[in-house]
Parts: C-alpha cells; structure tokens; sequence
C-alpha cells in the first residue's frame, strides 16, 4: 500500500466513526487475552486502541507515518500497543502474532498474497479477522449531495485494484478460496447522529478528498460541500443506521 491519506490522519481519527464496544468486545473475545495481534493497516488505533486492553499485545502497523503519530498520540497510556512503519507486502518482516485483524484495510491488499502469507505465519489455531462495515452497507444519507460536488470539483472515488468495486469479489468471498475459509460473522447496528461539522470533517478523512489530493482548493471544496448540504437539508442533522461486521475465518 502507498501513503493515500497524506493529511487525512486528525480528521480520520476524529471523524470516522469507530466500530463500537460489542464489536470490539467480539474481536476480544475471538482472540483470547493472551493473544499478540496484528492490526494490519492500523490507520490512527481505530481497532487497536480499544482492542489492546483485552489482548496481551497489538501490533500496530500502517504505511503511513502521519497516521502512526495520530495513533501514538492517542495511545499515550497504553502500554502495549507497538506502532510499527509497513505494509501488506512486508508481513514477514514483522515481529511474531497470533491473531490478525483488518479494519477498513483489506481492501488496499492483493487480498489472496497476503492471506498466502497469513497462512505461513501463524499457528494452527490463528485467526484473521476483518472488521467494517457489512456486505451491503448503507450510504449516509448525505453522501448522494456531496457525490455531486466531488463530480464538480472531479475528485473521483479511488478504487483499489483488488477491491470489491474492481473485482465483483466481497471479502468473504475472497476468504471462503482462501486457506482460511471457515468463517463466522457476527453484526452489530447502532444508530447515529451526523451534525454538520462532522460530515464535513469525514470528507477529509477519505482517500479521494484528503488535504494533500485537495491542495489549495480544500478551502473551495470544503465550502461547497456546505452549502450544497444545507440547501438539501436546513437542520444540519442526519441519522444513520450503522452496521459493523465482524468477519473472523480460520483454517478449516
């Protein structure tokens, strides 16, 4: 993976929502609390952070350094999460885990090599798991809005070449030919409410609309896509059900 999010890590951390205490728990309870875990493509400890208290240790690892100094800034106190430089295509080079976990990042892999690479490395009974939105998320409510106003600005949705999107193949479909094809999946729904300061700040947090990919129009475009939600909605206020999945698959 290359660094996609240049400027994105403080409005990521703050503006993304995380994946809630259930979810998290079920991660927990998945692995075990002697268990070292790689948070592959950790982003700001989105996942890490809240998981390191149940588990012996997390390894936290992202290619990008702006969002491993979020994480750390985050994690001041919390003793055993390893921040560490690196990407999918270096799993080996890592220090020893147990458990994987992957949220919001699998889909920037070459998903079948590094499952390939996942089957080396860990024990028997390993886990990989994958943390996110469901197979059929819903759209924010707002995102029809600001989809009209990246078109104006042509700031197009970055597809990642072994993506869903780019290849018809959802991620369970990727594990079920996989060396880790015995899957369970577990789903927890909340309900959200959106002000617009935070839909505004979430659109920083996407790799297609980042402040490094937006230069000096970020003013211009951020500015737009005000107007453009409150014409279509006065109040400022959205509500969204938001449903995260917990994927976890073993070797048979």
């Amino acid at each position: 993976m290359t660094n996609l999010f240049g400027g994105a890590a403080p409005y990521y951390a703050k503006y993304r929502p995380g994946h809630g205490d259930e979810a998290i728990a079920c991660l927990a309870a998945e692995f075990g609390p002697d268990s070292r875990v790689l948070d592959l493509g950790c982003g700001p400890g989105t996942v890490a952070i809240p998981l390191a208290g149940a588990v012996r240790e997390v390894i936290a690892v992202d290619p990008d350094e702006e969002m491993l100094a979020e994480g750390r800034r985050l994690a001041a106190g919390v003793p055993n999460v390893r921040w560490l430089h690196g990407d999918s295509t270096a799993v080996a080079a890592l220090p020893a885990f147990d458990d994987v976990v992957m949220g919001r990042s699998f889909h920037w892999m070459d998903r079948l090599a590094v499952l390939a690479e996942f089957d080396r490395l860990l024990p028997k009974e390993g886990a990989v798991a994958l943390i996110g939105p469901s197979r059929e998320p819903e759209e924010g409510r707002w995102e029809p809005v600001v989809r009209r106003v990246r078109a104006a600005f042509g700031v197009g949705e970055l597809r990642a070449r072994d993506s869903y999107q780019a290849t018809g193949e959802h991620h369970d479909d990727v594990l079920a030919r996989s060396p880790f094809s015995r899957m369970e999946s577990h789903l927890f729904e909340r309900r959200l409410t959106w002000d617009l300061d935070a839909v505004l700040g979430l659109q920083l947090s996407f790799s297609y609309s980042t402040p490094a990919r937006l230069g000096d129009r970020v003013e211009a475009y951020m500015e737009a896509v005000r107007r453009a939600l409150l014409a279509d909605n006065p109040s400022g206020v959205w509500e969204h059900r938001h449903v995260t999945q917990v994927l976890t698959a073993r070797r048979p």
